[in-house]
């Protein structure tokens, strides 16, 4: 247990460029202290002390504001970055490596009883607010965007944004996530085609990079003319006098 909670430390500086030092992550990362709670709730919890457990996560939700259930299967180096409005449901399972953004919700859909929460696969990132809801499966490395709702399986290495999440799936749309993270915001949530708000920011970010790819070319062309040797005009032979009578 000490040892996944100090490799649960240590991914804190992988993936939190605020991080300092390890003091500061023990004691001010609410994340790493759900965490923490959780690891000694689930043992409880398997170990069919499950009041025990269940109180013992409720106290972790009062000191962190992240309700983890005892019964989810949380894997090896699982960061919570802000932590707040977190809620993990009781059949969900987290693989090494994920992580989750404040106000992110790993929920069921139905009342029935069984395995009714995601399941998410090494590497998963999930953006702030976003919603993945069901038994369904995030697959190895995907990545799902802010508020986005997710209610189908997202398959391996995979982004999905939106309400209800869709897959990125063409060049197009890679292109306009990436001119939007230079830009300084995500296009995340920008999916409705009948939206006239959403059309526009697309049309504006097609545009936009349209024009980055014409920009590189004529730099490309100026370089390229930089590079050339200056080729001297041929020079003619000396003029002759001729004199002029006038």
């Amino acid at each position: 247990m000490f040892a996944r909670i100090r490799e649960d430390i240590a991914s804190v500086f992988d993936r939190d460029p605020a991080a300092r030092n390890t003091w500061e992550v023990v004691t001010c990362y609410p994340g790493i202290h759900a965490v923490m709670i959780h690891r000694v709730a689930h043992w409880l919890w398997t170990s069919r002390l499950r009041w025990l457990g269940r109180m013992l996560s409720q106290i972790g939700r009062w000191l962190t504001g992240i309700e983890i259930h005892p019964g989810a299967c949380i894997g090896r180096r699982f960061f919570i970055d802000h932590g707040m409005g977190v809620v993990i449901g009781e059949t969900a399972e987290i693989g090494d490596d994920c992580t989750l953004y404040h106000g992110v919700t790993l929920g069921g859909t139905t009342w029935n009883k069984g395995k009714r929460h995601p399941t998410l696969e090494r590497g998963v990132v999930i953006g702030a607010g976003a919603k993945v809801l069901g038994p369904i499966v995030i697959g190895e490395g995907a990545k799902i965007g802010s508020n986005a709702v997710v209610v189908k399986d997202v398959p391996p290495g995979a982004t999905a944004m939106g309400i209800p999440a869709r897959i990125l799936h063409s060049e197009k749309d890679r292109s306009r996530e990436e001119k939007a993270a230079k830009l300084g915001f995500s296009a995340y949530a920008v999916t409705r085609d009948d939206d006239p708000y959403a059309k526009a920011i697309q049309g504006l970010l097609d545009h936009s990079v349209e024009h980055d790819k014409r920009i590189d070319l004529i730099v490309k062309e100026i370089e390229t003319l930089k590079g050339t040797p200056h080729t001297a005009e041929p020079t003619s032979a000396p003029h002759e006098t001729t004199a002029v009578n006038r």
